[in-house]
Order: C-alpha cells, then structure tokens, then sequence
C-alpha cells in the first residue's frame, strides 16, 4: 500500500497487449498536485488479451492505494471504465450474466475490482490515448505497460527502474542493433548500411520469444522460426511479401 499523505489522489492506469491475445502488461501512475508522476508500477501478464490487462492495471493501482483518500483516475479504456462504472450493478443484479445470459467476461478481475472499490471514493475520466499533447499520465502507463509487455519484466519506482521509452520499438530495440558503416575520415555514420549487412539483417531468424501474428494474419507459436519482415516479425516466408497457404 502506497502511503499518501493527501487530500486527493491523481492517477492513471492503462494495459497492453501485443497480439491480443498475445504478450501483455500492465501499469499504473500516481502523481502530485502539479501532476508530476511520483510512483510508478508496472508488470508483466504473460499472455493475455487487452482487456484483461486494462482490468488488472485498475485492479493494482487500487490495490496500491489508500482507500481513505478521494482518488481520480485516468483511464483510455472505455471498456474496462464501463466494466465498473456503468455495465457492473446489472451485472450483480442478474447474478454475474450479460443482458443475453452469457457468464461475463474477466468475471474474477470484476469481482475484485468491484470490492476494491466498495467505500471509497473515486472519479474515473476516460482520457483519449496516443494524443498530440495528451494526458501525461496516461501516456507515461501506455508507456510503461507496453514495455512490461514486450520485455515481461516488473519495473517501477520502487525498483530504481528509469521512466519507460518513448515507444515499445525503442524496447526491442526494432529487432536488433542497427548496424554502421564508415563514413568520411573513416567515422562511424549511423544508420548507414551496406547491401550486404542489409541482406543479412532481413535473412536472419530466430526463435520466436512469444507468440504472435506474421503480417499474413496467421499466427505463430513461442519457440516457432520468425523473420524480420518489412513490417514487423513474422513466417520467414513471408519475407518477401508472399504469405504461406492457408492450411
């Protein structure tokens, strides 16, 4: 439990999935007056659908906060919002079931949340993700729960982690290091590639680390041959464009 001393909690929680299903995690902020982040929580899920990582940020973020301080929390998931704040009391009512009598969906991550937030006060407001100038908070947890996601590790404040990258590329590190060629006077020029070294980048494959889907719309198995196609990894025959039979 994070120790306040505050009349009001500003906050933000957001998931990601890559794939969805596929690589996903989780994060939340919390921030001071001048909205300045000054805790930050992030983890991974294994695989898991979006949803499902949206529900488990809200559910640690109020987790991880004192239930006697009013609380405002930003969120871009207009499912996981509605999920407690509008579609939950008719779920109760007809005894956990949808308005056409299906189970509902995440029901475990609901029930918690539900409980999380019984005797407390708190204002959700939806915020639009990937904005120009945007909500911070909620650009810094897209941030960092895309990275739980990629690299599947827990980071945050509490664990000296630095502020997550710009981008879930800037992770992976777009497949590798970016290689160099010598420039004039014999100096480094970055970016600059030859034909060959750009022959064996997009040759090269290895084994996926997780699973996930080619550019062909089918998808691959964790421990299955990937390839670095142009856009994103994928079945090394799709390499140039072609994509396997459907079987």
């Amino acid at each position: 439990m994070i120790p306040l001393m505050a009349e009001r909690v500003i906050a933000a929680c957001d998931g990601a999935s890559k794939g969805n299903p596929g690589p996903a995690g989780w994060a939340w902020v919390v921030a001071d007056a001048r909205e300045t982040v000054i805790r930050w929580e992030a983890g991974p899920l294994g695989s898991a659908t979006n949803n499902v990582a949206e529900l488990t940020a809200l559910e640690r973020l109020l987790a991880a906060t004192d239930p006697a301080v009013p609380i405002e929390i930003r969120m871009d998931s207009q499912y996981a919002m509605k999920a407690v704040t509008t579609w939950l009391p008719g779920w109760k009512r007809k005894g956990w079931k949808t308005a056409s009598g299906k189970p509902v969906a995440n029901q475990e991550l609901v029930v918690r949340i539900d409980g999380l937030l019984a005797g407390r006060t708190v204002e959700f407001r939806y915020v639009p993700a990937h904005q120009v100038d945007g909500d911070r908070l909620n650009d810094f947890a897209d941030r960092a729960a895309s990275q739980a996601a990629v690299v599947q590790e827990p980071a945050g404040s509490e664990l000296g982690s630095p502020e997550p990258p710009a981008s879930a590329d800037a992770v992976r590190g777009a497949g590798g290091t970016r290689r160099r060629t010598s420039g004039p006077g014999g100096k480094t020029s970055p970016g600059a590639q030859t034909k060959a070294a750009r022959t064996r980048t997009s040759s090269r494959t290895l084994n996926a680390k997780f699973p996930g889907r080619c550019r062909c719309g089918r998808p691959y198995a964790a421990g299955e041959p990937i390839a670095r196609n142009p856009d994103g990894w994928g079945h090394p025959a799709c390499r140039s464009g072609a994509a396997p039979a459907e079987a």
